[in-house]
Order: C-alpha cells, then structure tokens, then sequence
C-alpha cells in the first residue's frame, strides 16, 4: 500500500524585515524599544511599503500602503529600499537548513518553504516533535515562523498563512479550512472580492455550495482550487534540489568538528554506499556530501569520476584531493550534527575478470588522474578534445571537461601509415593574415612573409577545399582552400587562400591557420 503523503508547509511573515534586523542586531521584537521598519519599492512611480516588521504591523501599517501615509501615521518609522535578490538568498539558506529533515524540499512563494515529510517524521520522534524542532531552528536563526502539517500542499499552506497553524490529522481537512478566508484558496485579489460581496467569505461558504453554479459565474478554477486545499486531490512538489535514488546519512547526538571524526563517518557511509550499488548491480560516477553544521548552514562537497566507481577508498581519495584543494577549508563552525553522501550519477557497473597473464592497468591509471586532478582543481579545469561534426578546423574540436563520459559515435580520424598528419596540433585563433606572392592566382604560395620573415615555399601540397558553414554564418561567407606548405629551412605550415579567385573575390586574402610539429 502507498504511504499516505504528508507535507509541511513554513511561513516566514516577517522574512525581509527579520533579515534587516538579523544584519543590523536590532531587537524588533516585541516590548522593544527601537522604531518600527518598514522597506520600500516604487509602484507606478510612487513609494509604497513592501514589508513591515511585527511592530509596525500591530501599529497597524501593512504592505501596499504608500510611504507618506505611513509616515503620516507612525513618523518615527525606519525606512530601508527593499531587496527581493537578499530576500530570496535567505529564503535559500533557511532551504538549506531545513534540507536535514527531508530532502524533498520547494521554495513555497518568496515567503515560504515546503517540505515534503511523507515517512520521515518517525525518525524526529513523530509530527509535532518535528514540526517543534522546525520552527525552533527558524526562530533561533532570528525568524517568525508559522508552519502547518496536512495531506497535501494547499492544505498545509492554506493552515499556515491563513489560519493558525499545528497539524491536520488525515480527513480532517475540511474542518481545518473551513473558517478560513477566501484567500486562501489563492484565486487572485479581483476574485477574492467579487466573492465576498456575493456573500460568500470563507472557504465554507463555498465548499458547502455546488460547484456548478460557481464555476459559471467565478471560472472553473475556484473547483480546482478547492479541491486541492479539500485534500480531494493529491498533488506532489518539485524539489529543488535533485534528489539521489541513493542516500545515506549519519545524526549526531553531539557535534563532530574533528577532521578524523568527519572523514571516519564520510568513509563509513561510503561503504553504506557501495552496498547499496552492489545490490543494484551499479557504480558511481557522481557523490556529493553534505556536512550540516549545528547552526544551520550547509557545506556541500561533490565529486565526479571518469568511470563507475563504488569502493569505498577510491572514493575517500577524491573526497581527500577535492577538500585539499578548496580554496576556503571545510569549516564546522560549532560542529556538525549530520553528514549526508549522496549518489547523484550512477551507470551499470558489471564485474569484470582480470588477465593475470598480460594485465593492463593504463586506462585506469590514465581514469584515476584525470580524477584526482579534476577533484583538485574542479572539471572546468581539466579539458580534453572531442571531434565535432563539422569540416572546418576551428570548429571541429570542443573542450569539454575531461571528467566527462565520451560522446557516443564519435571518434578521431587517424591518418594513413606512412603519410604526414592532415591536420596541426597547434592552430591559431584568429588565423594570422600572411602576405603571399603566387605563380597562379588560384595556386599555392611560393613564398610568404609572416612577422616581418620570408618563408621561402620548398614544397607545396593541396588545396583542401572547405566551403563555408552558410546556415551558421550566413551566404556572404567565403570558401577556403588549404594548402599544407614547408619552407626552405623545413618549417611546415598550414595555410589557406579565403575566397575563389574571379569568383568570390577580386583579391583573396591569405591566412596562417597553423603549425605542423
């Protein structure tokens, strides 16, 4: 049977102004004695209150009112522009700290988080313990809470902003919003009137109606809507972080800050890890830990590997090589009280016979540095080539981090035995201009001067016609003929004629594409 869904839905009333006097050590709260906050944004060219603190609420300013009516009521008010950006990295950081209780996890609005705590409560010693210890953390990070329990999403944040919070047992949804107001359903402020002067206020009024009626007159939304916050209808949430299919994790009753005490749990649940891909016949190529300190912020390390991988050492090297290589340390602050290692990229991982006799260990030597370095200096800086499909030089390779799986079908054209490389190691980007002097015109140089010296052309061999990429640059692009070259001192070059003589310029220009070792 499928486990019943449970979702905890946080509300952060006071979020920007509880930021503001987080950052500026202000009290706000209540019998204080500082003047009430309030901050600001321009609406169609005038001030407008975009965020009020408790005090100024209880002195009865709210959001949307302008600026010099509030002043006209409360003049001694503080007045900070607001700041959606800061607002919404706060909103990411409390994310982040409530990420210990479920993984499955949404920002809610730009005032709200929720969580979904479907089979998880148990581990906190059930739902009010764990709806407790939330709001516990968030206010002693400096924020006002409001947070509920209920089957679904819309229940849970309907009781949350609207009502006053706790728990919704299963099947007791409709009594828990039955009072509330028509807000709550969130059909916007214009339907929200028209149903109050209809006489219809709270959710009650219209769960008791046929839906008929008011889906003619106010759009089938409002059945949708009350469906929804009526648990009727299941809903799931997009978390916003992805979640592994493999996940392991230890709690603390105390704080650990030791290093030898971090990297003993991270190596054990690596271990937890490799049991977990052995029974599904699989291997890692990427893991992530995540180290929750006791004062809610999250420090978050990841790892890739240049094949599957699920033995516990090989793992812990890349762990110990990327934590060198960080450039601020892993700092536990006050300890942390749990350690999270996530399988985030997992490929088939069959077990393979060794050849005793003749073994070959260069592709994995060649794997495990490509791994460490990556881990040292992050993927970005470890590149390797890989073929494109397309015929001109400089788009016919592309750096991609070394890390990273080979593209499918995709291989290097190798020249024949005996005959010199087609193509140089070194190209440059932009082609440098040459001067050339030709017997022909549509023939190859017989010599060229390229920073102030003449090379004299001892053998010439080509053209190589390439016509243009029109789709990507456009029908005025020309086409280019390569000749490879070597001059009298044995210097070998790669150079190309841009544009048909007579045909697609008058005076085709010569370019310096590169330089054969």
């Amino acid at each position: 049977m499928a486990r019943p869904s449970r979702f905890l839905a946080l509300w952060f009333p006071f979020l920007s102004t509880d930021r503001l006097h987080r950052q500026q050590g202000r009290k706000g709260g209540e019998g204080s004695d500082e003047a009430p906050l309030v901050t600001t944004e321009k609406i169609k060219g005038g001030l407008h209150l975009a965020a009020v603190d408790q005090k100024a609420r209880r002195l009865g300013l709210v959001p949307g009112l302008t600026l010099a009516d509030a002043r006209a009521r409360i003049p001694g008010i503080t007045v900070v522009e607001h700041d959606s950006a800061a607002d919404r990295g706060v909103l990411g950081h409390l994310a982040d700290a409530c990420d210990r209780y479920t993984p499955l996890l949404a920002c809610d609005g730009e005032q709200g988080l929720m969580l979904d705590i479907s089979g998880c409560a148990h581990l906190f010693k059930g739902e009010r313990a764990m709806l407790d210890d939330v709001c516990k953390c968030c206010q002693e990070a400096g924020f006002s809470t409001l947070a509920a329990i209920a089957a679904t999403p819309d229940t849970a944040r309907a009781v949350a902003r609207w009502g006053t919070g706790g728990i919704v047992k299963e099947g007791e949804e409709h009594d828990s919003v039955h009072d509330l107001p028509v807000a709550a359903l969130q059909l916007g402020h214009e339907t929200d009137i028209a149903l109050v002067r209809a006489g219809l206020k709270t959710v009650g009024d219209l769960a008791d109606r046929p839906r008929g009626p008011l889906v003619a007159r106010f759009g089938a939304a409002i059945a949708y809507r009350l469906d929804r916050i009526l648990a009727c209808e299941r809903v799931s949430i997009s978390p916003r972080r992805p979640v592994a299919d493999i996940l392991v994790e230890k709690q603390f009753a105390e704080p650990i800050g030791y290093a030898d005490d971090i990297r003993a749990c991270l190596s054990h649940l690596a271990e937890e890890a490799r049991d977990l891909l052995e029974q599904k016949g699989e291997g890692g190529r990427g893991f992530e830990a995540a180290f929750f300190r006791a004062d809610g912020k999250v420090e978050r390390i990841a790892i890739a590997t240049a094949r599957p991988l699920r033995e516990p050492a090989a793992v812990m090297r890349l762990f110990d090589a990327r934590m060198e290589g960080l450039a601020d340390p892993l700092d536990p602050g006050f300890g942390f009280d749990l350690i999270r290692l996530a399988v985030t990229v997992r490929e088939t991982l069959s077990a393979g016979q060794p050849d005793f006799i003749r073994p070959d260990h260069g592709e994995d030597d060649a794997c495990e540095l490509v791994e460490r370095l990556s881990a040292r200096f992050s993927p970005a800086r470890v590149l390797r080539f890989v073929p494109e499909d397309s015929h001109l030089p400089e788009r016919a390779v592309r750096a991609v981090p070394a890390i990273a799986a080979p593209p499918a079908g995709q291989s290097w054209h190798a020249a024949d035995k005996g005959e010199p490389p087609l193509r140089p190691l070194f190209l440059f980007e932009p082609p440098q201009a040459i001067e050339t002097v030709a017997e022909v015109p549509d023939g190859p140089p017989r010599q060229f001067f390229w920073r102030r010296l003449r090379h004299d052309i001892a053998r010439a061999e080509g053209p190589e016609r390439i016509a243009p990429e029109w789709w990507r640059d456009g029908s005025d692009t020309l086409t280019r003929d390569y000749f490879r070259v070597e001059d009298s001192a044995g210097r070998r070059f790669w150079v190309y004629r841009e544009g048909l003589f007579a045909q697609e310029a008058r005076h085709p220009r010569w370019f310096l594409h590169g330089i054969f070792a």
